[in-house]
């Protein structure tokens, strides 16, 4: 991305994953990271995405000061499965359930990504459906040893050892569930940029 386009705005990631900030990087998009510490708790009643528009938007209102200039992005991605929000796992145990439950089936991951500035706030969302093998219990138990998947939806990470050796089939965007759909993201950054 040209960064002479988005100078107007001051981008805030508001984003502790190194993932979503590496995606940044390699747009080239130049951003400053600021975290608020929020309960993230949704009403039971919400399902797929649903629920990760509200917790993207839930993060965007703990920002209320914005200026003129500042444009915040927050996101957030869980993994949906059997009518169920996969979020990050508690403990080894709770990975390994995860785990076991998305073997030899297919779930989706689910992203949503919320823009604010001072004047308004849109949300845009992307789902990729991700297929894996029959995983034994030997293999789920080397991933979660090794690379200790605790701080992803779902007990995993596409890019990592269980991904390469264990997924079969991808519909839709890798980078969705590396944790940010970047075409989508970079599409919509430059809207912002024309629009201003």
């Amino acid at each position: 991305m040209d960064k002479d386009k988005l100078l107007p705005y001051h981008i805030i990631l508001a984003s502790g994953s190194p993932r979503r900030q590496q995606f940044f990087k390699d747009m080239n998009v130049p951003f400053q990271i600021q975290l608020k510490e929020i309960e993230e708790v949704y009403p039971d009643t919400l399902k797929a995405q649903a629920i990760t528009n509200y917790l993207a938007e839930l993060k965007a209102a703990a920002f209320e000061n914005l200026s003129a200039k500042d444009l915040l992005i927050t996101s957030d991605t869980i993994v949906w499965h059997e009518e169920k929000a996969l979020g990050k796992p508690k403990s080894e145990e709770d990975a390994f359930q995860m785990l076991q439950s998305l073997s030899g089936k297919t779930h989706q991951v689910i992203t949503s990504v919320c823009f604010k500035t001072k004047e308004k706030l849109e949300t845009i969302y992307e789902v990729t459906e991700v297929t894996f093998k029959n995983l034994s219990a030997a293999e789920i138990t080397y991933y979660i040893k090794n690379y200790k998947p605790f701080d992803k939806a779902g007990s995993y990470g596409i890019q990592e050892w269980i991904g390469i050796i264990g997924i079969t089939k991808i519909e839709g965007s890798y980078t969705n569930v590396v944790g940010l759909p970047v075409e989508k993201v970079y599409t919509k950054l430059l809207e912002y940029a024309e629009i201003h």
